[in-house]
Formats: C-alpha cells, structure tokens, sequence
C-alpha cells in the first residue's frame, strides 16, 4: 500500500496548525482512508515504526491512534502478523414490530444460520427470573444461552429464561427455541422490548470477536402468551456495527393520542 500509505501518513508532516492532537489527526486520516476505500478490508498497514517516520510523529502518537481505531473495530491487531484493515461487516436490518426468531430472521434473507451452546440447563431461579417469569424461589427456571452465528460471523448472544414447567428439558431445543415451543403450545405472541447502548465486558467482547468496550446493543424482552401470561424472560447482547433495528411509525389518528 505504498501509494496509499503516502497519501495517508505524508500529510501529517509538520501539521500542528489544526490544534488537534497529532493522535486525533493520525486516527482521522487512517478512517478516511478506509472509508474512501483507499484501504480495504484485510488490507495491512505499515508498521509503526514506518508510519512514525512517513507521517514525522512518534511511535507512542501511533500506538495511541491505532489502539483507539481497534477499540472502534476499524483495525484489527493479529498477534505476530500486523494490524490490518478489518473486514467489512454486512449490516442486518431487523424491524421491531415482528416477533421472530434469530433462525427465522436470517433464513429470510438467505443466511447460513448456526448456534453455538453456551448453557442449556435448569437453575434455581434469580430474583429477576422470579419476578418476571413469576416463579416462587422452590421452583425451577430453564435457562437457555446461545451464541448466534449468522454467514460464520458471530452477530449476537441470547440469554432465555423460562419456567422449567414449560420447558423441562432445555437440553432437547433443536435449532430453534420457538420451533420447540410452538410443538408445546407455548410459543409467544407478542413482546415488549427495551433497547439500550452497552460496552461489551471481555468475555462477551471475545464471544463475538469484536474488541473490548466496543459499543452494543444490550436488549432486554419479555414475551407473552395471547391469555396475557408471561413465557419468556430474553436478555441479548447484539454486535453494534452489525443491527440496525427499524420501526414503522404511524401519526395518531382522532381520540388515539394517550393510547397505550
């Protein structure tokens, strides 16, 4: 990449004139570059004792700038290869006014769908799982956690609780969870769901191979049956730079406003 590495780092010779700190000028210029496609994904950049002389700055001012586009999943440091360009990611689009599962959502758009089994047992239940799944502590909880893989990238990691009496062998769920509960009759209706920004803790950073405190989605959902009893008590981490989650909005028509 020696023509791009000169258009990248050669400007930053003897430019202190924006007031912003050489590590802040270094980081823009390296995501520019990627967003304009003059890196791709895959693509390695020089090392940092090369991009330190082109670009006339210090080693520690390109440490601090690369750390900071790995942090953001921009590049990706392979231990004993380089820091590279990272692969780019096709965003999912998922609307928020359909109860679907993962498997049936990535069907839809002809994804090579797997999961790969974090827990799969019965628990006594958490203060939480009681109050929401309405459990009395002598009673069992089911507790399902996946981790879900979509075209062999790792988008999302679901955390399902349900009362042992509507799922008393969790070790028997087949690729899907709904499919399972639809066979019983306990499969849910509808959902309430709450979406917040989170920064991913390591162990679920290293589950979907994204870097630590990156930004995600941390969703909470409890599902109901159509007699109005609640079957499912669902917490999910998803990859912030993989969902986009869409909602229809429609204006309020006379005597609506104040409606649930």
């Amino acid at each position: 990449m020696s023509e791009a590495a000169d258009q990248i780092f050669a400007t930053l010779k003897h430019s202190a004139q924006s007031g912003a700190p050489l590590y802040l000028q270094l980081r823009k210029s390296i995501e520019d570059a990627v967003n304009r496609g003059l890196i791709g994904p895959g693509d390695a950049l020089p090392s940092e004792r090369d991009i330190a002389s082109m670009a006339d700055i210090s080693r520690v001012t390109v440490r601090k700038a690369v750390q900071d586009l790995v942090k953001g999943g921009i590049l990706v440091q392979r231990h004993g290869s380089g820091t590279f360009v990272a692969p780019r990611m096709e965003r999912v689009e998922q609307s928020l006014s359909r109860l679907t599962s993962f498997t049936e959502d990535m069907a839809r758009r002809g994804m090579a769908v797997r999961s790969a089994w974090l827990d799969r047992g019965l628990y006594a239940p958490s203060p939480d799982e009681m109050m929401v799944l309405g459990l009395s502590s002598n009673e069992l909880v089911a507790r399902v956690a996946r981790l879900r893989i979509a075209n062999d990238t790792p988008l999302a990691i679901e955390r399902a609780a349900l009362s042992a009496s509507v799922l008393p062998d969790p070790a028997g769920i087949g690729s899907s969870l709904y499919a399972a509960l639809e066979t019983t009759g306990f499969r849910p209706v509808r959902a309430v769901q709450r979406i917040s920004a989170a920064n991913l803790g390591d162990d679920d950073a290293r589950l979907l191979e994204v870097p630590p405190g990156i930004a995600g989605l941390h969703i909470e959902r409890i599902s109901y049956l159509a007699s109005g009893k609640v079957i499912e008590f669902t917490r999910s981490i998803y990859r912030g730079d993989a969902y986009d989650f869409v909602a229809e909005l429609r204006l309020s028509g006379p005597g609506e406003e104040g409606r649930p």
